[in-house]
């Protein structure tokens, strides 16, 4: 197996990623809005990529948090809202926040889940600074820690109800960026204070499945590489601070806060402590590239590999959606409407 997370080019499966996926057999995919027509072609293409690869288990993720980061569109889907929503009633009542927040997401896993989808790439447990980028904004709970790690495990909670894993991200935090991961990188430069106040929310959610890192320099940790390239933060700070040892992936590697050959750039997220990198685009030359390069997974690794493939198999298998969901957004329509 590559520990490796990869996307596709387009509905269905190519000959040559066909061939190309059987033989390199990556840890799962990841799908976007070019890979999605409707539920029936969706259901194919993920029946696909399991009898392609023999895993009933293939962790086949998407990001679908609600809000403007939602690859499944309507008409065909339902709308969900951005994290931010729930945090005006969380602060009048906690306990109908909370239960807001978890039927949402439940009901959002439940459109993954009836399309063969087995993981959202949610919660964003970052928390917004002041002046910061947008490029997180919304999609954050709340601008205070223990609110976020709150909501976070609810949204956990809902995911799992509804037959999904999810992935905190972007560890160990994105939101003090002042420019967008996607275009550039970014430089934090407040202190260890700062900083801790940011992990709160990953160490209150340490015990999650999967984790995704951020392409982001923190000076106080690493001056030099950002989270996802560097030992010292993924050593010392994710696994010894935060105390998180489920699978940890790289964001996309195909982001412009990083630079260099792809295929180099997955071997030193490799080296750095990363179990899985993530490359989304379905380019086959950078494909090859990446696979060529990385090691096989070490033990560590295959043990949390496993450990996913295990939550995988014992997610609730209820995926009719219909009545279910609706009782769902209804009783969370009333409380947000509370």
């Amino acid at each position: 197996m590559t520990p490796v997370i990869f996307g596709l080019e387009g509905l269905s499966l190519t000959r040559i990623e066909r061939d190309f996926f059987k033989e390199t057999r990556p840890f799962g995919f990841i799908l976007f809005g070019r890979n999605i027509a409707d539920r029936q072609q969706l259901q194919r293409l993920t029946g696909e990529l399991r009898a392609l690869t023999g895993n009933d288990q293939l962790p086949v993720l998407i990001d679908q948090e609600g809000g403007r980061v939602a690859r499944m569109q309507a008409p065909q889907w339902a709308t969900y809202p951005p994290a931010a929503t729930f945090e005006a009633l969380y602060r009048r009542n906690r306990e109908w926040g909370l239960e807001a927040c978890t039927l949402n997401y439940e009901a959002l896993a439940l459109d993954l889940a009836e399309v063969g989808l087995s993981v959202a790439c949610a919660p964003v447990l970052d928390v917004p600074v002041m002046n910061a980028h947008d490029v997180i904004g919304d999609r954050a709970f709340s601008q205070d820690s223990s609110s976020v790690a709150a909501l976070g495990r609810a949204c956990l909670a809902g995911l799992s109800a509804g037959g999904v894993e999810g992935v905190i991200k972007h560890i160990p935090g994105h939101g003090r960026s002042v420019v967008d991961s996607h275009l550039e990188l970014p430089r934090v430069v407040a202190d260890q204070t700062e900083l801790e106040r940011d992990l709160g929310p990953f160490k209150a959610l340490n015990d999650a499945s999967m984790a995704m890192t951020a392409h982001v320099i923190y000076e106080a940790w690493d001056s030099q590489h950002c989270a996802t390239l560097s030992e010292d933060v993924i050593g010392r700070v994710i696994r010894r601070t935060v105390g998180f040892d489920g699978l940890l992936m790289t964001d996309d590697l195909d982001m412009k806060a990083l630079s260099g050959d792809i295929g180099d750039l997955a071997a030193q997220s490799q080296a750095a402590g990363c179990d899985v990198v993530l490359n989304c685009w379905g380019k086959m030359n950078d494909m090859e590239s990446i696979v060529k390069k990385m090691r096989s997974p070490t033990p560590q690794t295959l043990t949390r590999m496993r450990r996913v493939n295990d939550r995988l198999a014992k997610a609730s298998s209820s995926v009719t959606i219909s009545e279910r969901q609706r009782a769902l957004t209804a009783r969370r329509d009333a409380l947000l409407a509370s």
